[in-house]
């Protein structure tokens, strides 16, 4: 009987307590490898072209080489906007607009990417003064995120980010997106939903939903008219700010069930306006997930589990936030840990082949049985 080798890079704990309950061989990095979890920095140096490095058959890893197309900020609202162009020209009903705005494809909020988009923003803002949310393109976990109502208080920080001349330091792309000032609130608080899709492929596209997402809740209550835009713990749902303040509670880890969001909502708002809601968050996925097939490489040796998060406002419109191409693993709590372990296990199951032996051939058709708790989002094989 053939041993599956795995190699682990982040996350360790409930990633390796999974592999080691599949009986799997725990290898290191340089060593034969048949599964490989890895980071980001190892999966951009694992496809460098310099490396020459060529996966074998029964070699799968977790990164599609240029996942970035939909993980990185700016990446995504370039790919989105070269979609919905596509779409226009094609004259398909689903690129309809209506006095400018597109009427199906509308799901991301108005975004330039600093410093290129500069004065298209301004002119923007200019027509339409409101508040702004600014985010480095690079980084994660709510990391260099702050919220603008003036320009003045942009041109401040520009200033300070300007590098001296002939500075080896490389310039940091940021974006601008219009602030989400009219958020759903539950007990007045802002939320958002993270949602975990595995895509096995782009080409055709294969893509799955795992069943038990969750809300994010921020851990003060939130201001309508936005007067406080400096006081982060009313803003960003990130846990990783979240965690810093002190009305955090590391028991439920600021964390909802979405199944506990449908019910609450169903009671409140109806059961039609909520099936709606989340068959529009599933409509966006789709898109996203298009937005970026005819840029990504096909490498059948890959699958990627990204981490969505969707914003509802009070209408009950979803807006697509970002998209996580390395999704924490990191268990805040004993709940958080129960899910992400359903989510890896969940996972394989999906990726592997009957054999349990990991095989770039096999033609990804998962039995139903396999997808344990993912539901199929879109198969264009079928």
């Amino acid at each position: 009987m053939i041993k599956v080798k795995y190699c682990v890079d982040i996350d360790r704990p409930v990633l390796i307590n999974n592999f080691e309950k599949r009986k799997w061989i725990h290898v290191g990095p340089e060593d034969e490898w048949n599964f490989y979890w890895t980071n980001i920095q190892t999966c951009r140096c694992l496809f460098n072209a310099d490396k020459n490095y060529r996966l074998k058959d029964d070699q799968i890893i977790n990164h599609f080489p240029n996942h970035y197309e939909l993980g990185r900020k700016d990446l995504l609202i370039r790919n989105i906007r070269r979609y919905r162009r596509e779409m226009l020209k094609s004259g398909t009903p689903i690129a309809k607009c209506v006095r400018g705005t597109f009427l199906y494809l509308d799901f991301i909020p108005t975004t330039y990417v600093l410093p290129v988009d500069y004065h298209l923003f301004l002119e923007e803002y200019r027509r339409s003064p409101s508040t702004w949310i600014v985010k480095p393109c690079g980084k994660s976990r709510g990391a260099g995120i702050f919220l603008i109502d003036k320009l003045s208080q942009l041109q401040k920080w520009s200033n300070k980010k300007k590098y001296p001349k002939n500075s080896s330091v490389k310039k940091e792309t940021y974006i601008i997106s219009r602030y989400i000032d009219n958020p759903l609130l539950i007990s007045g608080k802002k939320f958002d939903l993270r949602f975990y899709v595995l895509v096995t492929s782009f080409h055709p596209l294969k893509a799955y939903l795992f069943k038990f997402g969750f809300c994010r809740f921020c851990s003060v209550k939130y201001n309508s008219n936005v007067t406080d835009i400096n006081c982060l713990f009313a803003h960003l749902t990130n846990v990783s700010v979240q965690k810093e303040g002190v009305d955090y509670n590391s028991i439920h880890g600021g964390k909802w069930p979405t199944k506990n969001l449908k019910l609450y909502l169903a009671s409140t708002l109806g059961e039609e306006r909520t099936q709606k809601l989340f068959d529009d968050i599933s409509w966006i996925i789709v898109h996203s997930l298009k937005a970026v097939c005819s840029v990504m490489s096909h490498d059948k040796h890959c699958f990627e589990c990204y981490g969505y998060d969707i914003i509802v406002d009070r209408d009950l419109k979803p807006w697509l936030i970002e998209v996580n191409s390395s999704p924490s693993l990191t268990c805040t709590t004993s709940s958080d840990q129960l899910l992400k372990s359903k989510l890896i296990d969940s996972v394989v199951s999906v990726v592997l082949p009957p054999s349990g032996i990991p095989n770039c051939r096999w033609d990804k058709k998962p039995s139903p049985e396999s997808l344990v708790n993912f539901d199929v989002l879109i198969d264009e094989a079928q």
